[in-house]
């Protein structure tokens, strides 16, 4: 999992939508040149174009701005901070911007998350039921490691899962998830796992699970 720093942080930005029906703050928070560091906690640093820096509380909607803090204004840096979540440019509070460890997108994890880290769409978790987008046979998963496919080494062969005949066509640094057949699983007391690379599996949506 690599961390990688906010956009913000590298340089100010503009960020501007159709401003007609805006109210004035809420078109300056869209419009003005500003930079939004994570702090700690729900807080946030806000510099602005005339290089003022406030600090901004998420969880206590306020601002050390007068507008804020004098006025009791939902001010421009509020506003900003909250824009800049909803674009997904910086991490909510009690998260990390970081890049997905499958897929390589921008993806926000808890600070303390153990690797690897997934994004949303390829994100699996013990239990799930998913599909072999070869066989279209549907596995429940035991658990995803933190190992590439091409450094699992499949004890029956020998090889690793990125050798694998059938895993010829997916990337070999794919994570490695540990699956059992679900027919398997419903029968078995102790279900063989089987070693894949995570873009073969797809998630299992709750229309399919009633298919065979």
């Amino acid at each position: 999992m690599t961390l990688i720093e906010p956009a913000a942080d590298r340089h100010s930005t503009a960020l501007a939508p159709d401003l007609r029906s805006l109210p004035e703050r809420a078109a300056r928070a869209w419009t003005e040149r500003m930079a939004v560091r994570p702090r700690a906690g729900s807080t946030y640093a806000v510099t602005t174009e005339s290089d003022s820096t406030y600090l901004v509380d998420i969880a206590q909607h306020s601002c050390s701005c007068p507008d804020n803090r004098i006025r009791g204004e939902h001010c421009k840096h509020l506003r900003r901070v909250a824009i800049e979540i909803t674009a997904r440019r910086v991490a909510p509070p009690g998260k990390e911007r970081a890049i997905c460890d499958a897929c390589g997108t921008v993806t926000f994890v808890a600070a303390d998350a153990r690797t690897p880290h997934l994004c949303r769409n390829c994100r699996l978790e013990t239990g799930d039921v998913v599909r072999d987008r070869e066989t279209g046979d549907r596995l429940v998963v035991v658990d995803v490691t933190d190992t590439p496919a091409a450094e699992w080494i499949i004890e029956a062969t020998g090889e690793t899962v990125a050798d694998y005949d059938t895993n010829g066509g997916y990337p070999v640094d794919d994570l490695v998830v540990l699956a059992t057949y679900l027919s398997e699983a419903v029968r078995a007391t102790d279900p063989r796992e089987y070693a894949f690379p995570l873009s073969r599996l797809r998630r299992v949506e709750d229309a399919e699970l009633v298919a065979p």
